[in-house]
């Protein structure tokens, strides 16, 4: 702990949510190396985007914010978004000389001396004043349990290790969870799988018309109520439903969404119903989303009974110190900006030496 590398604050991550704050950091007057570091576990640029399966495009891409301080414009929408967003990721990384350090993974989080936080990594260990977590969600895949899981004889695979539908071709597939990723994974494997059924906990639920600033405030109001009162965050997009365009339309009127309820049991080729139904599967694609990427501060303790962190704007109520940018109601790439500006601005406001102000 005593060689630990002195910062004024450590950043993890260095997706969306990481770079607002290194940007909001420099803006500030805090310079890269000397008074704070980003610390990113990934190989290359482009936080979770460069994991993106090729056949999402950049123009089938919803809710991309650009990054402060630099636009993203004239990308080919025809392009992968993980080359689009990760390119885009780089270039502003040398525009800024944010510097950061990858591929460095991050062990722990734990109290060191003088009322500073360590931070234990694979390729040594940082003390700083203040911590901003943006490690998000990826590296988290939410896989459910269902009777017979074990049992089944074909594939299972998340959304994280989906790389597109041609090698489904000729495969029964089973499509699992109501979100974006399980509709874009069903219209996108339809012309190639032999056949598929899409199966949801709940009923979808599609949002017609513009979706206007009011109603994205209400939608972020009640994922930051289950923040701040300590439960884990739902996704903004689970409370404002599924944008209902075109290609969602043409899905809906070709029977490739024809969404079931939540099938019972998983047997070894297929899924069964307890009303005897049966669908005989090649392969289960569970779309069934990310939890946040949060194990590294277990040493902190912050966890409150209901399973989240409490968190009042991005400050963790448990130890001030600690910031969560890309958590909950700043889940969306223009909320990871304005909740990195907020953090910057709150670890500005502690006197030196006195890491609890506040």
């Amino acid at each position: 702990m005593n060689d630990a590398h002195e910062v004024e604050v450590v950043v993890i991550g260095a997706g969306q949510a990481g770079l607002s704050s290194a940007y909001h950091l420099r803006r500030t007057g805090f310079e890269p190396d000397r008074d704070f570091v980003v610390l990113d576990r990934s190989p290359a640029p482009g936080g979770a985007w460069q994991f993106r399966w090729p056949s999402l495009t950049y123009g089938k891409v919803h809710g991309m914010h650009a990054l402060p301080g630099m636009e993203l414009s004239g990308a080919d929408p025809a392009r992968p978004s993980a080359e689009v967003i990760g390119e885009y990721f780089a270039d502003y990384e040398r525009a800024f000389g944010l510097r950061v350090r990858r591929p460095v993974d991050v062990r722990a989080v734990r109290e060191g001396e003088g009322r500073r936080l360590v931070v234990e990594t694979g390729r040594g260990d940082w003390s700083t004043r203040a911590l901003i977590n943006a490690t998000g969600t990826w590296n988290r895949p939410f896989w459910p349990r269902y009777p017979g899981q074990e049992t089944f004889r074909g594939r299972q695979l998340h959304t994280a290790q989906y790389a597109g539908p041609e090698e489904f071709a000729g495969r029964r597939v089973v499509v699992v969870g109501g979100g974006a990723s399980g509709t874009q994974h069903l219209l996108e494997l339809a012309p190639y799988a032999a056949a598929t059924t899409w199966v949801t906990r709940r009923p979808p639920v599609f949002r017609e018309g513009p979706f206007d600033e009011g109603a994205g405030r209400a939608a972020v109001a009640q994922v930051e109520e289950r923040v701040r009162q300590g439960l884990p965050p739902r996704s903004v997009v689970s409370v404002t439903g599924l944008p209902l365009n075109d290609a969602i339309r043409q899905g809906l009127e070709d029977g490739v969404l024809d969404r079931q309820p939540m099938f019972d049991r998983i047997t070894p080729d297929g899924v069964d119903w307890h009303d005897g139904r049966h669908v005989d599967a090649d392969v289960i694609l569970w779309a069934t989303g990310f939890r946040a990427a949060l194990d590294h501060l277990a040493p902190l303790r912050l966890r409150e009974p209901g399973g989240g962190i409490r968190v009042e704007g991005t400050r963790a109520v448990a130890d001030p110190r600690v910031h969560l940018v890309g958590y909950g109601p700043s889940a969306s790439t223009v909320g990871a900006n304005r909740a990195g500006r907020e953090a910057v601005r709150d670890i500005g406001r502690l006197p030196a030496g006195d890491p609890l102000a506040a």
